[in-house]
């Protein structure tokens, strides 16, 4: 069977083992990106290995951007706020959040709305999509208000901030995962934060340094999640990036009576970072919507599988920003979920999943969709009999090895 094209997932007897978890997809962006802007030269160690963060890189060579990449280490050649050049042909971001369909599918008025309010000229089809021309031009200092929580358009505001003259504000009143402003402070930025709001000083020189990226605790969610699930199991996963607006995954699970033992290790580069260990669980239920949103939207998918397994099920609200990702994950989930013989209730910003379910075998699609192919896949290790999973070669734009990761830990016996 060619496994570009479909993948059969059998079920797990147990789990167990120790595996370390890959670098993180988020903070490697940031830190090439931040990286190519800073003086002098940036060391980025254990540097994702994803497809979404090659593109990064092939953009910023494109922006003639000295890159050497040997291994899992990532050397940048900072150019300065002002070292840009302009490339020569079409930035291709492919599926990066930072281009293919998906990524074209994805609205961008929400980042050209404040970016233009800097003074940038940026033109979009239909005003809204890719492709995007930017025109370079000076910018100045905006006082931005988020109207939905998204650390991507934070992101760009900050770093157009970077760029602008006087200070910029970012108001958030709803966290999301902060990242940029961590990386930005290690480089030297001049970045405040106070009560939800953050403050950067434009047209200051930032210093490249050494980083080593924590372990991705999006990509460790589908094992813990699976470890939770299967009989009899116990995973050890070491060097995970452990930021509280990045771990309400962890703490949700843990509400639920999920076994989960977290060893707290000094920080890297701003990050925290540790040790999870997590035995087979059984799970009340969980009901996630408001603030929790921003913390765990990239493991909703998986929660949904775990829901099947709950006493209770899992209700998710306030999620409609899962209908702007790689696919509509909400419809995404429903649709798979139930081709595997599960009830559940599609709303617009969410899902309704309840427990005690048994999930039987099937045939269901990534619909192009990292996140939704792992998530299933762990469902192939939970249910009854083996689940089939249509184009699962997209997991490689975040994690390329995860299959191979997976039958690490994964016994049949």
């Amino acid at each position: 069977m060619n496994h570009a094209e479909r993948l059969e997932i059998a079920p797990a007897a147990r789990i167990q083992g120790s595996v370390r978890v890959p670098g993180d997809k988020s903070i490697s962006h940031r830190l090439a990106m931040i990286g190519a802007i800073a003086e002098g030269t940036t060391i980025i160690h254990n540097f994702a290995a994803s497809q979404d963060c090659q593109s990064t890189l092939e953009c910023l060579e494109q922006l003639r951007t000295p890159i050497l990449h040997t291994g899992s280490t990532v050397l940048v050649e900072g150019r300065g706020l002002e070292g840009f050049e302009a490339p020569r042909r079409q930035l291709n971001a492919g599926n990066s959040g930072t281009r293919d369909d998906s990524l074209s599918r994805r609205p961008m008025k929400r980042i050209i709305d404040p970016l233009r309010r800097f003074g940038a000229i940026v033109e979009a089809r239909d005003d809204n999509y890719l492709p995007l021309t930017i025109r370079g031009g000076p910018l100045s200092a905006i006082s931005f208000t988020m109207p939905t929580a998204s650390a991507q358009v934070k992101s760009a505001v900050l770093l157009a901030g970077l760029q602008a003259a006087g200070v910029s504000k970012v108001h958030e009143p709803v966290a999301t995962r902060n990242h940029t402003e961590i990386a930005l402070s290690e480089f030297g930025a001049h970045i405040h934060f106070d009560a939800g709001e953050i403050k950067i000083e434009g047209r200051k020189p930032l210093q490249g340094k050494e980083f080593a990226v924590p372990g991705d605790l999006s990509s460790a969610a589908f094992l813990i999640a699976a470890a939770l699930c299967v009989p009899d199991s116990k995973l050890r996963l070491t060097g995970v990036g452990l930021n509280p607006t990045r771990s309400g995954f962890l703490s949700l699970l843990q509400q639920t009576g999920a076994r989960i033992l977290i060893s707290q290790l000094a920080p890297t580069g701003g990050e925290p970072i540790g040790e999870i260990t997590v035995e087979t669980s059984e799970l009340s239920g969980m009901d996630i919507g408001g603030s929790w949103i921003p913390n765990v939207i990239d493991e909703i998918p998986i929660l949904a599988i775990l829901g099947t397994r709950t006493r209770q099920g899992i209700r998710i609200h306030d999620a409609a920003e899962l209908r702007k990702k790689e696919s509509d994950r909400i419809r995404a989930v429903a649709t798979n979920l139930q081709r595997l013989g599960a009830q559940v209730q599609e709303f617009p910003d969410g899902l309704l999943i309840p427990g005690n379910q048994t999930l039987r075998g099937g045939t269901v699609d990534s619909f192009g969709d990292h996140r939704i192919a792992m998530a299933f896949s762990v469902a192939g290790l939970i249910a009854v009999e083996p689940v089939t999973i249509q184009d699962p070669s997209c997991v490689r734009i975040s994690f390329p090895g995860f299959f191979e990761w997976l039958d690490e830990v994964v016994y049949r016996d």
